[in-house]
C-alpha cells in the first residue's frame, strides 16, 4: 500500500515524499489502530487523513471545531477534484439532507461535520447507513478539560463507536501536554494509546528578549534597519 499512497500524494498534492511521521500516521489508520497524531503547526496534518481516506473505499468522517476551517479545507479538496462535502449551520435543512444522502448513495470521500452534528437524529440515522473508513478528529485538544480550547460536544465524539465499533480513530493536534494526550485517548476510547509526535524543533527561528528604556523609539529603530536591509 505504500506504493499506492505515495502514487496519491504526488497526484493531488504534488509531493514525492512524505514529511516526519506523516507515511507512519497513515499506515497507522489504514491498519485501523487508533492513532493520535501530535504535529507542529505547519506539519501537514491534513495530509494524515486526506491520503487515507482516498486510498480506502467508502467516506471519512473529519470533525473540525470551526466552520472557516471546514470551508477552507473542503475548497482546497474540490479544487483538486476529490469528492469532499461539509455540513454547518450555514446549510439548509435540505442541503444538509441531499449532503448525506450523496455520503450514503454517492462518491463523497470526505465529510466535515462539526461535534455538535453528532448529536443529531438525522446525522445519526445516516451515519448509520454510511460506510466509514474512519473517523478523524481535528484539533483534539478541544476534547480535554485541560486544553486551550475546551469543547464539551467533543466528550460526545466517542458515542459513535457504539454504531460502529470497528471504526477506528484519528486525532490530531499541534498543541497538547502529556496530560492533555493522555485525556484525548482516553475521552475517545482508544483500546491502546498510540501516540506518534514529530518535533517540534524550528531551526529558522530563534527568539530574543530586549529591554528598551524607550519601547517606540527602539520599535522605530528596528523598522528602519528592516528597511535598510531590503
Amino acid at each position: 500500500m505504500s506504493t499506492e499512497f505515495h502514487n496519491i500524494l504526488n497526484k493531488y498534492w504534488g509531493f514525492n515524499s512524505f514529511r516526519g511521521s506523516q507515511e507512519k500516521i497513515i499506515k497507522n489508520i489504514f491498519s485501523k489502530k487508533d492513532t493520535l497524531a501530535l504535529l507542529p503547526t505547519g506539519g501537514g496534518k491534513s495530509i494524515c487523513y486526506q491520503v487515507p481516506a482516498l486510498a480506502q473505499e467508502g467516506l471519512s468522517i473529519v470533525i473540525s471545531p470551526l466552520i472557516a476551517l471546514m470551508t477552507d479545507q473542503v475548497n482546497s479538496l474540490k479544487n483538486k477534484n476529490i469528492n469532499a462535502e461539509c455540513i454547518h449551520s450555514h446549510h439548509s435543512k435540505k442541503e444538509i439532507d441531499r449532503i448525506l444522502d450523496n455520503c450514503i448513495y454517492g462518491e463523497v470521500k470526505l465529510l466535515y461535520v462539526s461535534p455538535e452534528r453528532l448529536k443529531t437524529t438525522l446525522f445519526i440515522e445516516r451515519f448509520k447507513k454510511m460506510i466509514v473508513s474512519f473517523i478523524a478528529i481535528d484539533e483534539a485538544h478541544c476534547i480535554s478539560q485541560w486544553g486551550y480550547d475546551f469543547r464539551p460536544s467533543y466528550l460526545e465524539i466517542a458515542k459513535l463507536r457504539t454504531i460502529k465499533p470497528e471504526t477506528p480513530f484519528i486525532a490530531l493536534t499541534a498543541t497538547a501536554t502529556p496530560q492533555v494526550c493522555s485525556d484525548i485517548q482516553n475521552k475517545l476510547l482508544f483500546n491502546i494509546h498510540n501516540k506518534i509526535t514529530d518535533s517540534f524543533f524550528r531551526g529558522n527561528l530563534a527568539y530574543s528578549v530586549v529591554q528598551p528604556i524607550n519601547k517606540f523609539e527602539y520599535l522605530l529603530k528596528l523598522l528602519k534597519n528592516k528597511m535598510t536591509a531590503q
